[in-house]
């Protein structure tokens, strides 16, 4: 029997799931969930002309926000394989399942080029 504390997580991502997509997923909820106010203590001390004991306030602030709200966490991964490298943005996918999704048609406006 699993311990009390255990609770699956529920993901709607319509693909493979693997720990690292898993990961990601929560890295992005994180993240958009601390965006604003990592973005206004960010202002905050840029700002020169506030007193520098606010600034240095915000700035604790900042340091003390989740690791996983920082954008340089996250990472592109394929949403059919969960692979980290060679990803197309504007599809989300690896070189590779984009050109076999792209073979078999099931990318709209997209064919081989031949010439």
């Amino acid at each position: 029997m699993p311990p009390p504390s255990f609770r699956p997580k529920k993901l709607d991502l319509g693909c493979f799931v693997n720990i690292r997509v898993i990961r990601d997923d929560a890295k992005r909820q994180i993240f958009e969930k601390h965006e604003a106010e990592r973005q206004a203590l960010r202002h905050i001390i840029r700002n020169t002309t506030l007193p520098q004991r606010a600034r240095v306030e915000a700035q604790l602030q900042l340091m003390q926000m989740p690791v996983y709200s920082r954008p340089t966490q996250i990472r592109n991964r394929c949403i059919l394989g969960g692979k980290s490298r060679g990803i197309l943005r504007d599809f989300k996918m690896s070189r590779f399942n984009f050109r076999m999704q792209a073979l078999l048609g099931n990318l709209p406006g997209v064919k081989k080029a031949s010439w």
